[in-house]
């Protein structure tokens, strides 16, 4: 069971505070159910989770020593590109590795997509849109997880880990 304070991976949502387990009281009918009062530190609004809930995955953010170690081994994360003709089989295939709710599937992930877009530009293309779609969510919950985490703001992400690994793109571009 998670503590009033304890930041935690919510779902699609990424990093959410847990401001208050309670018995809430929806429109005039009372619970018995118990649940988590989370706030998401990234998007507005606030989020009723029932505390036995396991429809929605839930865990602890990492540590900061697991972010910097997450980090270091950014270079050494190997991917293949993947790359289909149906927007629905590539919208899938994204949508199964945000599932995973692993932060090296997302860097994984973040590195193929780059990696795609480096391809195209090399071709005077575009990425499409569905890579653009799921890159931009792949980010948002692994900086956000790291942000929160390392304690720093999300902006600053990306400059924390050129910093520490050299560059950002190093580890796209060395995959």
């Amino acid at each position: 069971m998670y503590e009033i304070g304890d930041l935690i991976m919510y779902g699609v949502t990424g990093v959410c505070k847990v401001t208050d387990i309670s018995k809430p009281d929806f429109d005039g009918f009372n619970t018995d159910r118990l649940y988590y009062i989370l706030q998401p530190l990234y998007q507005n609004g606030v989020i009723y989770a029932p505390v036995e809930n396991n429809k929605i995955y839930s865990r602890p953010v990492i540590s900061e020593e697991e972010a910097n170690e997450l980090i270091d081994t950014m270079p050494a994360i190997t991917t293949e590109i993947f790359r289909s003709s149906s927007i629905q089989q590539l919208s899938k295939h994204y949508q199964e590795v945000l599932d995973t709710h692993s932060t090296i599937e997302l860097i994984r992930m973040i590195k193929s997509i780059h990696k795609k877009k480096l391809d195209a530009q090399k071709q005077n293309r575009h990425l499409g849109q569905i890579d653009k779609k799921y890159m931009k969510r792949a980010e948002d919950l692994l900086y956000g997880e790291l942000a929160a985490a390392l304690d720093i703001p999300i902006e600053e992400v990306g400059d924390y880990i050129e910093a520490r690994i050299g560059s950002e793109l190093t580890a796209a571009e060395n995959s």
